[in-house]
């Protein structure tokens, strides 16, 4: 789910993640302070597949009626089902944030990109992740997230 902001209380799904989004995602994976991420490129590679789902909220967003009540709001949403990306991003040093005592730079690390890079591989393969990916919404998760499959080819219709 890639809110559009411009559908309002019914939200509908950008088809690709948004350059905030894939600098999450690969910041779920790792995050540096001696590095930045630079989101570059998604590319889709399953056809779009939109499905209407609806959630009940039961936050304190509500109207003031409905808490009283203890009712909860039916949220409706057009989301992506079965989606696959294939994402491309740039690391680059972040000389402001190196000789802050945490990560490879305090052992004697200074390039941040460099060992982004192999941190990020390392974890990939491992399937380790600094905090819990999700495809929007917390409660949408991917089912794989990794190297590139053999078998995954890019959509060229979109």
């Amino acid at each position: 789910m890639w809110t559009r902001p411009d559908t309002g209380d019914t939200p509908v799904s950008y088809p690709v993640p948004t350059y905030s989004a894939v600098k999450g995602i690969f910041e779920s994976i790792l995050w540096l302070q001696s590095a930045e991420v630079i989101p570059e490129k998604a590319e889709v590679c399953r056809p779009i597949v939109y499905h209407n789902y609806t959630t009940n909220y039961g936050g304190p967003l509500r109207k003031g009626k409905s808490m009283d009540a203890n009712v909860p709001y039916q949220l409706i949403a057009s989301v992506l089902v079965n989606v696959c990306y294939r994402l491309y991003a740039s690391v680059v040093s972040d000389l402001a944030g190196l000789g802050t005592g945490q990560g490879p730079e305090a052992k004697g690390c200074t390039n941040g990109a460099h060992a982004y890079q192999e941190l990020f591989e390392r974890r990939l393969k491992r399937g380790e992740c600094h905090s819990i990916l999700c495809l929007g919404w917390k409660e949408f998760v991917p089912d794989y997230v990794g190297l590139f499959r053999d078998g995954t080819t890019v959509q060229t219709d979109v």
